[in-house]
């Protein structure tokens, strides 16, 4: 099969997942489900990529290894945040704009068809990296991948360790992280999501595919403009006060040396 069968086939793959996902989310009455697939899908979607592709061997099983671990992490870590909380309150501002009469056919089109298209627009370096490459040996940008997505996760898992011990501790209600990886990034579990991204994608460069890295330049988009720093920042520059002094001196997404 060419790579757009196989990409194009996986586009109905993910449609589907995500339709049974909804189906769910209506009978719960939780959107929020669908940022818990996240992760996990990515994990289904490189499988399906691996069983059908016949790239160079070594390099798919490092690569379903690699998003195996920064998928089922990132779904399990958000599970447990999430548990028993409810309807994440972007989901429940849709919710009380539309109504629960209308919200629960708009939130497949504008959650969970929009989430898939996305998820699958994205996923193109991990079919890259697996369907080329068959004669190609691992690379320096092989090994340049997997340095940056080691980079990534320390930073991404890491921060999140941090941030979930720092929230647990009463006393810092209100207060601003800035120790750690937050010393030197407002946002050290996106840089590390993105640098995860752009480690998926130095391993497509290496079997020798290009034009797949774009999900990779997308997801890091995402992160920076869309979903992630900018929405985030917004939010929190309301919630608390010490945060504009905290952007004053760190790195919004760049580990860096803060400012005095």
């Amino acid at each position: 099969m060419t790579f757009f069968h196989i990409y194009s086939e996986a586009l109905l793959v993910i449609m589907i997942l995500m339709s049974v996902l909804w189906i769910f989310s209506v009978i719960f009455k939780n959107v929020s489900i669908v940022d818990l697939f996240w992760g996990a899908g990515f994990v289904l979607a490189a499988g399906f990529y691996f069983i059908s592709t016949s790239g160079f061997e070594l390099r798919k099983i490092i690569l379903m290894t690699l998003v195996s671990i920064w998928g089922l992490r990132l779904s399990g870590y958000l599970t447990w945040r999430n548990w028993g909380k409810g309807e994440d309150f972007r989901y429940r501002e849709f919710r009380k704009k539309y109504g629960d009469k209308r919200y629960w056919w708009i939130s497949f089109f504008q959650t969970f068809m929009l989430q898939g298209i996305l998820m699958w627009l994205i996923s193109a370096p991990l079919l890259g990296a697996q369907y080329y490459g068959q004669e190609k040996n691992l690379g320096i940008l092989d090994y340049a991948g997997l340095l940056l997505w080691i980079t990534g996760f320390v930073f991404e898992a890491g921060g999140d360790y941090q941030l979930a011990a720092f929230k647990a501790n009463p006393q810092n209600r209100g207060k601003v992280l800035d120790t750690g990886f937050w010393h030197y990034t407002r946002h050290p579990n996106y840089f590390g999501d993105s640098s995860e991204w752009w480690g998926y994608g130095f391993i497509c460069l290496g079997a020798g595919s290009y034009f797949p890295v774009l999900g990779s330049l997308l997801m890091t988009l995402l992160i920076i403009k869309v979903s992630g720093v900018a929405l985030l920042e917004k939010s929190l520059k309301e919630q608390k006060p010490n945060y504009r002094d905290y952007i004053e001196k760190t790195s919004a997404f760049f580990p860096w040396i803060p400012k005095k």
